[in-house]
């Protein structure tokens, strides 16, 4: 195991020391003499002297594992369980490749309740990487009394990472570990580190996955991540209560299992952050097509513009969004956004003042009155501001800001105006990326 890697596994003063593996009551399974040499390593870069009540490896339930160690390690006022597994993962995925590096590590945590003040941490399961090598750590304490020293040894993990990834971990997670840190006596060191919070990212963007929940569990199926774990995290604290009272290896089974597919299953949901990139520009514009299409009261002849992107970080799987005349979907390495139409007579609204307008109520718009002086008396009045426009027919597109002028609209008032689609925009890719990128903008910030 190289040593630039034991240097970040946990150095919490109240289990390491120099310690003989050849004393410890081992039981081993998969490759005896790699997890010998390997726990010798591990509790070679301890400070204390424990004793190791036992050590031993859990079934191979994976492919691509390197190995799983379990730790049991006891005091005379201390007793924790620790777990330590690496696996092959898929880092080709370009969000996931980019965003999980060796400084970031995720975590998850299990308490019996939500209070910091009133519940006990029972669990906290981390995942780091090293070169193509998913790490999986876990901290267990066995009763109330030692969760200080999970906590501490999970703190002295994380002081070897800059980042925290995580699933709603500000929401809950933080804030129930630095309340704990802080009744517990530990230095608090959670404000040091920056964070990517998995479920505030996803929940910014409800309106293209339109899921009934966005718990970890949902994101999963969503992304066809199959569990074994069957529980919730609030149906399992019974389990941790009875086996504070009676431990048994089935209730550690489950315990664990539930953190450990938290713990593995949260990098797995990274390739979601693939869809938020569209909205950061991380797209080229790749063709630009006109068609015609039957509406859906069979009304053929309707006019629309094709937009299709290629996108700089696929998405695993394939979502679309509608709002009002557009029609986004993704799928794969393509984006495209579909334009509605408009073709007919429109009103562009003067900018000036209406006193220095008459309406023409035959012609149906307003003229300057340096010009319509001319017109008679009886064909013109004072124009007002709902009728101060001309009139324009020829083919638009919608706009729900007034980006390009000169701005049609068909009332005076309303967000939603066009502009005419021309020559000009349709041979200068600036404005299109401009139009693409204001009606994303648009769609994201009307969702429903």
């Amino acid at each position: 195991m190289p040593k630039s890697y034991l240097a970040k596994l946990p150095a919490c003063s109240v289990y390491f020391g120099w310690y003989d593996f050849d004393r410890a009551n081992a039981r081993e399974s998969g490759k005896p003499q790699a997890f010998r040499t390997f726990a010798g390593a591990y509790i070679a870069i301890c400070r204390e002297r424990p004793r190791v009540r036992e050590i031993y490896a859990f079934p191979d339930l994976h492919s691509g594992k390197i190995g799983t160690l379990t730790l049991i390690l006891h005091t005379e006022d201390f007793q924790m369980i620790t777990w330590h597994e690496e696996l092959t993962f898929d880092f080709s995925d370009p969000v996931s490749n980019e965003v999980f590096t060796e400084n970031c590590i995720f975590f998850d945590i299990e308490t019996t309740g939500f209070s910091p003040a009133r519940t006990d941490l029972y669990l906290i399961g981390c995942a780091t990487r090293r070169d193509s090598l998913l790490c999986i750590d876990q901290f267990f304490s066995e009763n109330a009394a030692d969760q200080k020293n999970v906590l501490s040894a999970f703190l002295e993990l994380l002081s070897g990472y800059d980042t925290i990834l995580t699933f709603n971990g500000i929401g809950f997670d933080i804030p129930y570990l630095k309340a704990k840190c802080k009744a517990l006596h530990l230095s608090d060191p959670f404000d040091a580190h920056s964070y990517i919070d998995l479920y505030k990212e996803v929940s910014r963007f409800k309106f293209l996955f339109a899921l009934t929940s966005y718990k970890q569990k949902s994101i999963e199926l969503f992304l066809g991540i199959d569990r074994i774990d069957a529980y919730s995290g609030g149906e399992l604290i019974e389990v941790y209560k009875e086996y504070v009272r009676h431990p048994a290896k089935d209730s550690l089974a489950l315990l664990k299992q539930h953190n450990y597919e938290d713990v593995l299953y949260m990098p797995k949901l990274l390739p979601v952050l693939s869809y938020p990139k569209l909205w950061e520009q991380a797209f080229s514009l790749q063709s630009l097509q006109a068609s015609e299409y039957r509406s859906m009261d069979g009304v053929s002849g309707n006019k629309e513009l094709f937009f299709t992107l290629a996108l700089q970080y696929p998405v695993p799987k394939p979502v679309s969004f509608s709002y009002d005349d557009c029609y986004l979907s993704m799928s794969g390495s393509t984006a495209r956004l579909r334009v509605r139409l408009f073709e007919g007579e429109l009103r562009f609204f003067y900018d000036g003042s209406p006193k220095d307008y008459y309406y023409l109520p035959a012609e149906d718009i307003a003229v300057h009155k340096s010009i319509a002086s001319a017109v008679d008396k009886e064909h013109r009045v004072q124009a007002n501001a709902s009728n101060c426009y001309g009139k324009k027919y020829a083919i638009f597109l919608p706009q729900y800001d007034a980006m390009f002028s000169p701005v049609f609209r068909e009332q005076p008032r309303g967000r939603k105006c066009y502009f005419e689609l021309s020559a000009d925009f349709a041979a200068d890719p600036a404005m299109q990326m401009d139009y693409v990128l204001h009606l994303l903008e648009t769609m994201r910030s009307h969702r429903k």
